[in-house]
């Protein structure tokens, strides 16, 4: 069995590779290629710890994960976690790789894909509303994706943004990041918007003219009672596309205004389809919105390329159980 550390997770698989292999896992969705229970969630006071097997045609593996948001307190990950590999003919255990390093990359891949396929190819200005950890990767995708020229940082702490800013400045040597004070500063300077927090109110204003012409990737929320986006968005917007069409029931931020008769259901389409039927969409002066909560078929189809691409490379350590 190869065990992959972070930093082997990282040398194993390009950014572009990662965002392939996301593509692919929608491709497999759209046409039910795939083998997936829901998810397995148990809670303990303030841990949870979720299961996530899956099974595609080439491959099959599980994500296990801990969250315990009072980790934060003491500096230590608030997501911790491994996935395993299997041999699709014979079960054997073949990888066990680092859980937080691939949900970190696959989830900025998921966010790179809304990117690709929900903004104008001419966009050069991006903002994040939440430096946490999935900030860093949803802005290093978004800059493959498109050639950014302006990044905008916005945190209610802003010493996380600052610190942010330091971490992408190392690996953007030619774009501009900045700090904003609000986040109505930041969206008025953005073309394309990424919410990446576990807000339970929105975090972006009530305001039309604010919000028209914008595109919105949003992977914060992932409950019904979670919102990060105003209902003046739904109002307005052209486009939503979601990666799961359980992300219609998981998170508020659809849920609700799809309750309040803001949008219908049936207008909200899922990637899978999206790619199949509409690779030429224009965007131009269009508003959308990207609405992703995952699924473990990302984290399957993303481990599995990152599997073989340690194998071609030599990375990763020989260890026997």
């Amino acid at each position: 069995m190869i065990y992959l550390n972070s930093e082997d997770i990282i040398k194993s698989i390009t950014l572009d590779e990662c965002m392939d292999a996301i593509e692919d896992a929608y491709r497999m969705y759209a046409n039910n290629e795939y083998n997936m229970p829901d998810r397995l969630q148990v809670e303990n006071n303030d841990l949870t710890s979720l299961y996530m097997p899956c099974f595609t045609k080439e491959s099959f593996g599980t994500k296990i994960l801990t969250v315990a948001p009072n980790n934060a307190k003491i500096n230590k990950p608030v997501i911790d976690g491994i996935m395993l590999v299997n041999d699709i003919d014979t079960g054997e255990v073949v990888c066990m790789m680092d859980g937080k390093t691939l949900t970190a990359i696959r989830t900025g891949a998921v966010g790179g894909v809304g990117v690709r396929h929900t903004t104008r190819a001419d966009v050069k200005n991006i903002g994040l509303i939440g430096t946490g950890v999935q900030g860093f990767y949803q802005i290093i995708y978004a800059c493959k994706a498109r050639d950014i020229e302006n990044v905008y940082l916005y945190n209610r702490t802003k010493e996380k943004a600052v610190n942010l800013k330091n971490e992408l400045e190392k690996e953007l040597k030619n774009i501009n990041i900045h700090i904003v004070e609000t986040s109505r500063e930041l969206v008025q300077k953005s073309e394309v918007i990424v919410t990446a927090t576990t807000s339970y109110q929105p975090v972006i204003e009530e305001d039309k003219e604010l919000l028209r012409g914008k595109h919105i990737i949003a992977i914060g929320s992932y409950k019904p009672d979670m919102r990060e986006l105003p209902d003046t968005l739904l109002e307005i917007v052209d486009l939503v596309v979601v990666d799961t069409d359980f992300a219609k029931e998981e998170s508020g931020d659809l849920y609700v205004p799809i309750q309040k008769g803001l949008i219908k259901s049936d207008d909200i389409k899922n990637m899978g389809e999206f790619l199949k039927e509409n690779n030429n969409v224009e965007l131009k002066e269009k508003t959308t919105l990207y609405k992703s909560v995952g699924m473990g078929l990302f984290d399957m189809v993303v481990a599995d390329k990152i599997y073989k691409k340690s194998l071609e490379k030599k990375i990763g350590q020989n260890i026997e159980l």
